[in-house]
């Protein structure tokens, strides 16, 4: 992410643009109460990270705070403190996997929709959807991440479920034909940047174990300039794209 890819934004109450939206992704917090799969380890961060990105979230609107992967620490550590500052967050849970070692359950599920946060689908099995079979059209793989695991979380929230995050963020045509003939209202890529606001396909910006305290200032204070979003528009296209 170059500096000159971006411009400064006003802050809020002062000039900030409504056209822009930037949406950040938290995964694992603090000490993880399961093994971890190859490389997961570089977006599970600590406490402390998690702290700073919420009270830099605080008066931010155009701030979306997500969660993936419904990792336990979303309601141990994470609901709370968004609870303390008054934050509603976004939380994208693989159906398939609740009630797995270090995984929410059913009940924790309920928990965090009665605490207000939107509850989202993640899928089935945490699996790159662009890995499904596509060859036969709406096979029964794909009906599992995209139909059944959303069904699973409004049976036990008691609330349509449409809002969908990709897993790995990766996706082709393919994925995103059949995210809309399924009716997702709204889905999140992990393509970095900020977005434009109420767009169905909203780039997201995930933190990481490497990031330093001043991430969550320097990703939410700049919106991008015409040619950064040129790039970015090229690049979603060869994504949406590509078989």
């Amino acid at each position: 992410m170059r500096r000159d890819d971006f411009e400064l934004a006003g802050t809020v109450g002062s000039g900030t643009d409504a056209r822009w939206a930037v949406n950040l992704t938290v995964h694992g917090i603090g000490r993880p109460a399961r093994p971890l799969d190859p490389g997961e380890d570089d977006t599970w961060i600590t406490v402390e990270q998690l702290d700073g990105l919420l009270d830099a979230a605080v008066g931010r609107p155009e701030v979306t705070i997500t969660f993936d992967d419904g990792n336990l620490s979303d309601l141990e550590i994470g609901l709370p403190r968004l609870q303390e500052r008054g934050l509603r967050a976004r939380f994208y849970v693989c159906a398939g996997l609740l009630g797995q070692p270090g995984r929410l359950d059913a009940a924790d599920v309920r928990e965090l929709h009665a605490a207000g946060m939107v509850i989202g689908s993640h899928g089935w099995s945490h699996r790159d959807w662009r890995s499904l079979d596509w060859s036969r059209g709406e096979a029964a793989e794909v009906q599992e991440e995209m139909v059944r695991a959303r069904r699973e979380l409004e049976r036990l929230t008691g609330s349509e479920v449409s809002e969908i995050a990709i897993p790995f963020g990766s996706y082709n045509r393919h994925v995103l034909r059949a995210l809309r003939r399924t009716g997702a209202t709204r889905v999140y890529t992990s393509d970095g940047g900020w977005a434009r606001r109420g767009a169905w396909l909203q780039a997201r910006t995930s933190i990481r174990s490497t990031d330093g305290p001043d991430w969550p200032q320097r990703v939410m204070i700049a919106r991008p300039t015409l040619g950064r979003r040129v790039r970015n528009r090229v690049a979603g296209t060869a994504k949406r794209l590509r078989g």
